[in-house]
């Protein structure tokens, strides 16, 4: 992801990537958003939601704490810790939406298994 997309982020959501700068030993949030900007909606749109359940909990509530986001076969991970069911439902239904969202430009795309690397993405950029 861009590094404009992935600060926006970053400053939005400062809780959630508090492990941003930590080594690699310690957090995967340090290699940044290994994705596309074509998925920043579906991150934003996931995060923004996190916050809004969180502010909500008991004090006894495992907040979460992002520990990676990626593409893999295709698809977003969103690796996390803390949360609840709702949350694990939310970040199931965004890891299903990018499966049908281009990872390069955020239009309708499908996933193409035809390559070495397998890609969710639109006409326009499947030969890229």
């Amino acid at each position: 992801m861009s590094p404009e997309l992935t600060k926006q982020l970053y400053d939005k959501f400062p809780d959630l990537f508090k492990e941003k700068d930590l080594p690699p030993e310690q957090s995967n949030m340090c290699w940044g958003f290994e994705c596309s900007d074509g998925w920043y909606n579906i991150i934003f749109t996931l995060c923004s939601l996190i916050q809004i359940h969180q502010k909500s909990q008991t004090p006894d509530y495992k907040p979460v704490v992002v520990q990676q986001v990626k593409e893999k076969f295709g698809t977003l991970r969103f690796y996390y810790t803390g949360g609840d069911d709702i949350i694990f439902g939310m970040v199931a239904y965004a890891e299903a939406i990018s499966g049908m969202t281009c990872e390069v430009c955020g239009d309708k795309g499908t996933t193409d298994w035809k390559k070495s690397w397998v890609r969710t993405v639109c006409s326009k950029h499947i030969e890229n």
